[in-house]
């Protein structure tokens, strides 16, 4: 989708408010996180992952006495060890885009009027 710049003379007032419906703004926002969303939607993430998921499994299966080979916290510590590489993965590069999408927004720009 193209973005449409109008100038604010007062003619295009009704081109810009037919047009703000579907464009709501110029920001650009390219950001998975936020500050509060960050851990559920990272952890939501990390378990669509086939690995995690079988680590998780593995884990869950340690609980049982039946089933147990390692301790628990054995078990645990590889799955710990690999979320928390990935989340502060995640974390840096959500943070970079942050910064480029703050110096990307607020850049100058040139409205052409006629």
């Amino acid at each position: 989708k193209w973005r449409i710049a109008f100038p604010g003379s007062g003619r295009q007032w009704k081109d810009w408010k037919q047009a703000s419906v579907f464009h709501s703004g110029n920001r650009i926002q390219t950001t998975k996180y936020t500050w509060f969303t960050f851990l559920p939607q990272n952890i939501f993430e990390q378990f669509h992952r086939l690995g995690n998921l079988c680590f998780f499994l593995l884990v869950v299966l340690s609980w049982f006495p039946q089933v147990k080979v390692f301790h628990k916290e054995v078990t645990l510590l590889p799955l710990v060890m690999v979320l928390l590489a990935s989340m502060i993965k995640d974390a840096v590069e959500d943070y970079r885009k942050h910064q480029y999408d703050k110096a990307i927004n607020s850049s100058k720009t040139r409205v052409y009027n006629k």
